[in-house]
């Protein structure tokens, strides 16, 4: 397998430097239990350290919560202005309808109004208020309470000194909608995130859903007649979905994977570079209580990836489709009355109002009627394909729709004391939304965790309950990797219903003890598959409705597999076996292609062997003869910024998989589920499909006016401070760990999504843990922020920053600031 050497940049001074500080700490200079020793400052104080990165230490959660809201409002304060605009429904009035919300996990998905009447009409229903007056574990702990207090003082604390019209980021500067906010704010935002695995796929269904005869406000088509067909079309609208959504890597290696350690952690979100999905990393600490450092979705004033002295996890995104569908029979004559076991209900319609900026800036009211059932929201679209409200209508059931628990997970998982302690406190919360957990241990223990909120479908009630066109759905997604398994179940029963289990946290969720788990000492990993594989010497098993088995692994999947194996035999060209702080950056900035190792080489030979040079496309001849040594020339496979040939090989390979999953294309060697790492494989470069897409890909490039040979930064780049960045990586369907995902944004070629807070940990037997971590796009969306680009250009050169955890390691930094919020 070829690859390149793209060294991780942890010099050998720096990791010197480590080894001093963790001695010093081993001996006791500073303390390295769950914080340090003694009692807190009696004010929250906030030690700023390189590139920003805030230490925040309080004497109890509340002035913890503050220190952080007061941080991270200074970092993002327009940020996060928005995201409380879009949970209080009120982006219409002060932006207009036909502007664009990012409500779920993608940017731009759904307009201004329909953002609001979704979010309104969790408002008029008191969902979050109704849940915070829960007890725990539905409820907020006490300590997630005292946190989000002290949260919206700090950050109402940074907005009085500031001033509206004196913030720096002229994103907001001025604006109207900049407000002091309330703990239901935060709440609220927290509820949105814990949501928006089902509102890409169903929020314009629902706001958009009126009976037959009434004035939609979207007008349906009829879909296809075939059970078939409708779950074709939904099945590839929502791998098309999940491509271009965020995802990750995580890779958790056990005692036997690293060299000098005992367990080592890497975590590698892919998240939205932009808005209320950004990452902001802190560390915070309350003495004899916790220290835990790491990231969270801004906002949270608690570690959602990250590490204490114990234990370091992460989280993957799952193919667990939070959602399901009840398919209910209406009545021709009167269609919001619909069939539950031979008798006729009728529907609950709700107004929904809100308020709308008009063309001549006056402020004028939309109001809407959204109909339910007793299974949920009524839905007329899913994902973009037309499910019209005729003979039947279907009802959307959201496993999210009421679990606050994830913020009880989130921070009893800051404490954890090693890899079963964080099984049973995602057992006991059942709080993870969407999301795998993977974790390492001081004990040396690797872990993959599936166990989250899960709909309630064993495979006995998928067989009894599933519509026709739900079980084509439920599992044609066997055929494409990474695509959850979304159900259609028969409203016309209603023990159809997701039913209860005594073991599980709330009503219609999965039994956790049903849930894959694994732990391993030499090493364990996710990206964006189901758990089947967490390590391929111990295949998982598990209810359908997670995932599927025996089927093919994304060529991201397989490079994470490989790599971590070569890496811990020693066959992977580098010295000695196991893993290091220095081979683990390798891993992720190696930018390795796996679809380069699988196709390249044929790919090549068939270049060779075109008569004359000529491929026919769309009536156009294109010559490919000079492609032939470009891609020739390629032998490293990769995607750093001065790899030549990766750009020509990405849009080929664009081309021919045409939206589809590897398992399409012409492979001379099927898939095999007894070697599912290794196959499928041999592409048939005969196949008229692969000259075709060859062509398209050397015609598109020259219609681009990008010379064949282009290094991959004269056109993966951002603009930061009139400063354009070259980025490295590339799109996951070419098998590279380190996704980057450019598009459009405002007018201009950016990340979209793709590596965004990227950490790595190590334990040793004694000693703090060791960390290294890069935020892609840096701490601060503010352009004036010194922080804006900082870490973006270290990402650009494949570098990393070594954190600080201890007392004496915070105090030794020479850029340190403090803060105390008096």
């Amino acid at each position: 397998m070829a690859r390149r050497r793209y060294r991780a940049r942890l010099p050998m001074a720096v990791l010197a430097a480590v080894a001093v500080m963790s001695t010093s700490a081993a001996t006791g200079s500073t303390a390295t239990g769950a914080a340090a020793a003694g009692p807190g400052p009696e004010k929250p104080t906030i030690r700023y350290t390189e590139y920003g990165i805030p230490h925040i230490i309080a004497s109890d959660w509340e002035g913890l919560g503050t220190g952080y809201g007061y941080a991270a409002a200074k970092d993002n304060i327009c940020t996060l202005a928005d995201t409380y605009l879009m949970v209080d429904a009120q982006r219409s009035r002060h932006l207009g309808p036909e502007g664009r919300a990012s409500p779920g996990q993608n940017q731009n998905t759904t307009t201004n109004l329909n953002s609001d009447l979704y979010f309104q009409r969790i408002k008029d229903n008191k969902v979050v208020e109704r849940l915070l007056a829960m007890p725990a574990p539905e409820g907020p702990e006490p300590k997630v309470e005292e946190a989000i207090r002290g949260y919206v003082q700090g950050y109402n604390r940074y907005l009085a000194e500031t001033g509206v019209n004196n913030i720096s980021d002229p994103a907001c500067r001025g604006a109207a909608w900049v407000r002091p906010i309330t703990e239901l704010d935060v709440y609220r935002h927290a509820h949105a995130e814990i949501i928006m695995g089902s509102a890409d796929a169903l929020l314009d269904g629902q706001v958009n859903a009126a009976p037959p005869g009434a004035s939609a406000a979207a007008p349906a088509e009829r879909p296809a007649s075939s059970p078939e067909k409708t779950a074709a079309k939904i099945r590839d609208a929502m791998a098309v979905s999940r491509q271009q959504s965020m995802g990750s890597n995580a890779l958790a290696v056990g005692s036997q994977g690293v060299s000098g350690g005992t367990s080592m952690m890497l975590a590698n979100p892919h998240f939205p570079w932009q808005g209320k999905n950004r990452m902001w990393q802190s560390q915070l600490t309350i003495p004899g209580e916790v220290n835990v450092s790491g990231a969270s979705l801004l906002g949270f004033p608690a570690v959602n990836i990250g590490y204490n002295d114990n234990v370091a996890w992460s989280h993957t995104v799952a193919t667990v489709a939070p959602f399901g569908l009840f398919d209910v029979q209406v009545d021709p004559l009167n269609p919001t009355m619909y069939l539950v076991d031979g008798a006729w209900e009728r529907m609950t319609s709700q107004r929904v109002e809100v308020e709308v900026l008009k063309p001549d800036g006056s402020l004028g009211k939309v109001t809407r009627t959204l109909w339910s059932t007793r299974y949920g929201p009524v839905t007329t679209s899913m994902q973009g394909v037309p499910l019209p409200w005729v003979v039947s209508a279907h009802a959307v059931r959201d496993v999210n729709m009421h679990n606050l628990r994830a913020l009880n997970t989130w921070f009893r998982l800051d404490r954890a004391k090693d890899v079963h302690d964080v099984v049973d406190i995602l057992e006991a919360t059942q709080g993870v939304p969407f999301f795998n957990t993977v974790a390492s241990d001081r004990k040396g223990d690797a872990l993959y965790a599936d166990i989250q909120a899960v709909p309630n479908i064993t495979d006995e009630h998928a067989r009894s309950c599933l519509t026709e066109t739900g079980k084509v759905l439920f599992n044609q997604s066997l055929r494409l990797p990474n695509t959850p398994p979304v159900s259609i179940l028969d409203g016309k029963r209603s023990a159809c219903d997701w039913p209860d289990d005594p073991n599980a946290v709330a009503p219609g969720l999965l039994d956790p003890h049903k849930m894959p788990r694994l732990i391993r000492s030499d090493f364990v990993g996710n990206a964006n598959d189901s758990a089947w594989l967490a390590n391929p010497e111990q295949p998982l098993t598990f209810p359908r409705v997670m995932g599927d088995t025996a089927a093919p692994r994304s060529l991201r999947t397989q490079e994470l597999i490989l790599t971590a194996r070569n890496r811990i035999n020693g066959t992977d060209g580098l010295p000695g076996r196991g893993f290091t702080p220095e081979t683990m950056g390798q891993l992720l900035f190696a930018d390795n292609s796996r679809a380069a190792d699988l196709a390249l080489n044929a790919t090549v030979t068939m270049c060779q062997n075109v008569a004359f040079g000529l491929i026919l496309v769309d009536g156009t001849l294109v010559n490919v003869s000079e492609a032939c040594p470009v891609l020739a020339a390629w032998k490293s496979h990769d995607y750093t910024s001065d790899s030549r040939g990766s750009l020509l090989f990405a849009n080929y390979w664009s081309f021919l998989l045409n939206g589809q999953g590897i398992e399409k294309l012409p492979w001379r060697v099927p898939f095999d589920p007894k070697n599912p790492v290794h196959t499928p494989n041999s592409l048939d470069t005969g196949n008229s499909a692969v000259r075709d897409a060859f062509g398209r890909a050397v015609l598109a490039l020259r219609k681009a006016g990008i010379p064949l040979n282009a290094p991959l930064s004269d056109v993966q780049k951002v603009t930061r401070g009139g400063e354009r960045i070259p980025i490295h990586g590339s799109l996951g369907q070419l098998g590279v760990l380190n996704v980057i995902t450019p598009g459009q944004v405002d007018g201009e070629l950016d990340i979209v999504y793709g590596s965004s807070f990227i950490q790595q940990v190590r334990f040793t037997a004694d000693g703090p843990p060791q960390a290294f971590s890069v935020m892609a796009y840096s701490q601060s969306a503010d352009p004036s922020s010194p922080h804006y680009a900082d870490q973006t250009k270290l990402f650009s050169a494949g570098k990393w920053v070594t954190e600080r955890f201890t007392e004496d390691q915070i105090a030794a930094s020479p850029e340190l600031r403090i803060k105390v919020l008096n």
